[in-house]
């Protein structure tokens, strides 16, 4: 998965306007304008289309950490320089607030099936024996989970 769709579906998960994503950029002291923003959402094929590089991604995930659980005392976590789909995973569990019984319910919810063992050896450090690299699948599946779950809004039941 490319950073811009990672950008793109966590936009659409949250359904974050411009300028929440202007503000989550800013909480990680990343001033960022409205066309940048719509650079990054646009398609591959579009020519306006600009690569949301490692550190952009790793800078408003750190951004949307502080916005959906607060600020933190001492200095804010600088950016990572390569981010990973481990990366990504883990900063939207810490993000989200979400323990293991709430990541095997998301992963559920994208009829994946995957054991609690193998969903925490993705947040073990790299040097770990039990480290497991995250796939584009499995970061595919949680994000479509994370759609099901904060997006029911879009359900037949209301009506649509």
């Amino acid at each position: 998965m490319t950073n811009n769709d990672i950008l793109r579906r966590i936009r659409y998960i949250f359904d974050l306007s411009d300028s929440k994503m202007i503000s989550v950029f800013g909480l990680a002291d990343h001033p960022v304008t409205r066309e940048e923003i719509s650079d990054w959402l646009k398609k591959e094929d579009d020519p306006a289309y600009k690569v949301c590089s490692d550190t952009l991604l790793a800078t408003f995930l750190n951004g949307f950490i502080i916005d959906k659980r607060g600020k933190k005392e001492g200095k804010k976590p600088e950016p990572e320089k390569r981010m990973t789909n481990n990366l990504v995973f883990l900063k939207l569990k810490i993000a989200l607030d979400l323990k293991a019984d709430d990541l095997h319910e998301i992963m559920n919810l994208a009829k994946f099936s995957i054991g609690k063992h193998e969903l925490s050896a993705f947040f073990r450090k790299p040097d770990h024996k039990n480290y497991r690299e995250c796939k584009d699948q499995v970061l595919r599946n949680f994000l479509k989970g994370l759609e099901l779950k904060y997006r029911r809004s879009d359900s037949p039941e209301d009506g649509r």
